[in-house]
C-alpha cells in the first residue's frame, strides 16, 4: 500500500511537519503520513528490537527496514491494524509473524520493568527515553525511574473567566488535585506507574494552571462548555500585556484564528467593566474555513457578546482613517509564520531503524549474493535542504524568513497607522531572530513609527507577570540591526522583548511578544516634508501577501498543547 512506502522516506527527517504537508507527490493524505511517521519513530527502539529478535527481516527479505517499522507499528500497536486489504502482500508480511511479534513485545516491555502495555505507553508518550533497563536481558521487576521525570512538557489550561472562575474550578473541576509550588515539582510529583492528578498554579499568568501531559480533559463538562481552554503560556503573554481597558477603545485580533488570544482579550475587557464592557474586540481572520473555526471557539467560549468576527476579512485591507476602525485603541498581531517554536514542530525525531539480517543458514549462499545496503535513516538531498537551522542555513530557510518578516512588518506598521491607537503587541511562535527582533527593530525605525512616536513598551511598563518574566530579548541580534547612530537604546529594547524557549524548566514553547505604545497626540501632517505613510509601504512593497499566507495556512496553527491521543 502506498501509505507505508509513501511514509518511510519521511523516517528520522528534520522539519517533518512542513516537508509532509509541503509534497506534492502524497497520494495518501498528509494528515495520515504525519500521524504514522510521528508515533512509529516514538516507538522505534522498541519496534527495532521486536522487528530484529523475531527475524522479521531475514522471513521477508522484500521489506526494508523502513516500512517493516510502519508495518510492525500499526499491527502491534493500533485497533485498526495494518491499513491495507486481508490478502495485501505487505499485510500478509507481517500478520504471518504476529504471535512472534507480540511475544518480543512482550518481551521487550518485561525488560524495561512495566506490568502492562499501558505502562508502557504512557511511558513511550512521555517523550522519555526508551533506553532498556537491563540489555543482558535480567528482567527489572521495579518500574523506571523514568517514570518519575517523564512529562518534558506540562499542559498549560486557562480558566475562562467568561464563564466562570480560578476559584470556582479549583473547588469543581481540580477539587481532587493536589497544588504543587512549582514547574519542577510538577514533574516530579507522580507516583509508580499510576500518575496523580496534580497541578501548579503560574506565578506570571492569571487565571492559567500547569497539569501534567497526560492529564485527560477532553471529557469534562469545563472543557467541553468552554469554562476551561487549553494554551499554552507563552501564548498567553500577548493577550495579558496587551491588557486592553474599555476606555481605551477597541480592540482588533488582527489574525484571530483558532480564537484562543482572541478569548482572552474579551476575558481581560469584562474584568475591567463587568458585567458587559463598553469596548468590543474585532476578530479578523482571512481564511475561509480558519474563519469557521473562530466562531466556534468563539461561542464556546462565550464571547459572542464580545467579539465581532470580521470572517474571510484581511487586515491590511481595513482602511485606518474610517469607521468603525478610527476609534480602536489597540491592536493584537500574531501573524503567519515559521512555527519554529511549537513544541513537536520541525523537530528531528529520533529513529532507530531495525537491520538487515542474515539468516546463518544461509551463510554460503549469502557470498554468492550482492551484498544488502542497509535503507538510509535519512531521505534526500534535495528535502535535507529544506532543514531548518539558525546557524549556516540553507538558501531556501533564509528566503522563507525573509518573505516572512516582510510579511510580519507590513501588518506591524499598517498597525501604526491606526490613528487612535495606543498599543500594539507583536507576537510569533518563532525562535528565529529575523522573525522577532529584526522585525522589532525595522518597525522601530520606519517612517510612520517616527512620525507617530511609537516607542517599545518598556519593562518596567509592563503588567506585572511580564515584568518579572526572567527570558528576555536578544540583544546581540538587535544590536547586529543597529543603525551606525545608535539611535535606539539597544539592551533598553531587548530587555524590553519577551522571549519564551521550549525545552526549559519554564515549560514553554518557543514563542516572542514585543509591545508598543504612542506617547502623545503629535500633528501628523505631513507638510514640508515626505509622506511617512508613503516612505513606510515602501519598505514593504515586494512582498506577495497572498501567496504567503495561502503557504502558511496549513502549518501556521497555534499549538495547544497535547491532546488526549498523544
Amino acid at each position: 500500500m502506498s501509505l507505508y512506502y509513501e511514509s518511510a522516506p519521511f523516517l528520522g527527517h528534520a522539519a517533518l511537519k512542513s516537508q509532509v504537508f509541503n509534497s506534492q507527490t502524497l497520494k495518501s493524505t498528509p494528515k495520515q503520513v504525519f500521524a504514522l511517521v510521528s508515533e512509529a519513530s516514538k516507538w522505534s527502539i522498541i519496534l527495532k528490537e521486536v522487528i530484529e529478535n523475531s527475524q522479521l527481516l531475514v522471513s521477508e527479505r522484500k521489506l526494508t527496514p523502513g516500512v517493516a517499522l510502519l508495518l510492525v507499528h500499526d499491527l502491534l500497536l493500533t485497533k485498526k491494524g495494518v491499513a491495507a486489504p486481508e490478502s495485501h502482500p505487505l499485510r500478509l508480511a507481517v500478520t504471518r509473524h504476529k504471535a512472534r511479534l507480540h511475544a518480543e513485545l512482550t518481551k521487550a516491555r518485561v525488560r524495561r520493568g512495566f506490568a502492562s502495555m499501558e505502562d508502557l505507553r504512557t511511558h513511550v508518550n512521555s517523550n522519555s527515553s526508551l533506553s532498556s533497563q537491563s540489555e543482558a536481558g535480567q528482567s527489572n521487576k521495579t518500574p523506571p525511574e523514568s517514570l518519575t521525570k517523564q512529562f518534558s512538557h506540562p499542559r498549560w489550561v486557562r480558566i475562562n473567566t467568561l464563564r466562570t472562575s480560578l476559584d470556582e474550578q479549583l473547588s469543581t473541576t481540580f477539587a481532587d488535585y493536589k497544588k504543587v509550588d512549582s514547574i519542577d515539582c510538577l514533574l516530579e510529583e507522580t507516583s509508580g506507574a499510576t500518575v496523580q492528578k496534580i497541578l501548579h498554579i503560574d506565578k506570571h499568568i492569571p487565571n492559567l494552571l500547569a497539569l501534567l501531559s497526560s492529564s485527560k480533559l477532553s471529557k469534562l463538562t469545563a472543557y467541553q462548555n468552554g469554562s476551561i481552554i487549553l494554551q499554552d503560556k507563552a501564548s498567553c503573554f500577548p493577550a495579558y500585556i496587551l491588557n486592553p481597558s474599555p476606555e481605551e477603545g477597541d480592540v482588533i485580533d488582527a489574525c484571530a484564528a483558532p480564537g484562543n488570544k482572541t478569548t482572552q482579550v474579551a476575558a481581560l475587557l469584562q474584568h475591567h467593566s463587568p458585567p458587559k464592557p463598553t469596548s468590543m474586540v474585532w476578530a479578523c481572520e482571512r481564511d475561509k474555513g480558519r474563519s469557521v473555526s473562530l466562531k466556534m471557539m468563539i461561542d464556546m467560549a462565550g464571547a459572542e457578546n464580545i467579539v465581532n468576527i470580521k470572517a474571510e476579512q484581511d487586515f491590511l485591507k481595513l482602511n485606518p482613517e474610517k469607521p468603525p476602525w478610527d476609534t480602536v485603541g489597540s491592536l493584537l498581531l500574531d501573524p503567519s509564520c515559521s512555527g519554529s517554536g511549537i513544541v513537536g514542530r520541525d523537530e528531528m525525531l529520533n529513529v532507530v531503524l531495525p537491520e538487515k539480517q542474515i539468516n546463518v543458514s544461509d551463510k554460503s549462499k549469502s557470498l554468492k549474493r550482492k551484498r544488502v545496503k542497509p535503507e538510509p535513516t535519512h531521505i534526500s538531498e534535495d528535502l535535507e535542504e529544506e532543514l531548518v537551522t539558525d546557524e549556516g542555513g540553507s538558501t531556501k530557510l533564509s528566503a522563507r524568513l525573509d518573505a516572512l518578516s516582510t510579511f510580519q512588518l507590513k501588518l506591524l506598521l499598517h498597525a501604526f497607522q491606526f490613528c487612535k491607537a495606543r498599543k500594539v503587541v507583536y507576537s510569533t511562535c518563532s525562535v528565529y531572530g529575523q522573525e522577532n527582533e529584526y522585525v522589532v527593530m525595522k518597525a522601530l525605525d520606519s517612517p510612520i513609527a517616527l512620525h507617530r512616536r511609537w516607542r517599545i513598551l518598556r519593562r518596567d511598563e509592563q503588567v506585572s507577570g511580564a515584568r518579572a518574566w526572567p527570558i528576555r530579548g536578544d540583544r546581540d541580534f538587535c544590536q547586529n540591526l543597529s543603525g551606525a547612530d545608535g539611535a535606539h537604546e539597544l539592551p533598553v529594547i531587548a530587555e524590553s522583548c519577551i522571549r519564551c524557549e521550549k525545552g526549559t524548566v519554564e515549560g514553554t514553547q518557543g514563542f516572542f511578544v514585543a509591545a508598543f505604545v504612542r506617547d502623545d497626540d503629535r500633528n501628523e501632517s505631513h507638510a514640508g516634508g515626505s509622506d511617512p505613510l508613503s516612505a513606510t509601504a515602501s519598505l514593504v512593497a515586494n512582498v506577495d501577501v497572498c501567496k504567503l499566507q495561502k503557504e502558511t495556512s496549513d502549518t501556521d496553527s497555534e499549538w495547544e498543547g497535547f491532546s488526549d491521543e498523544e
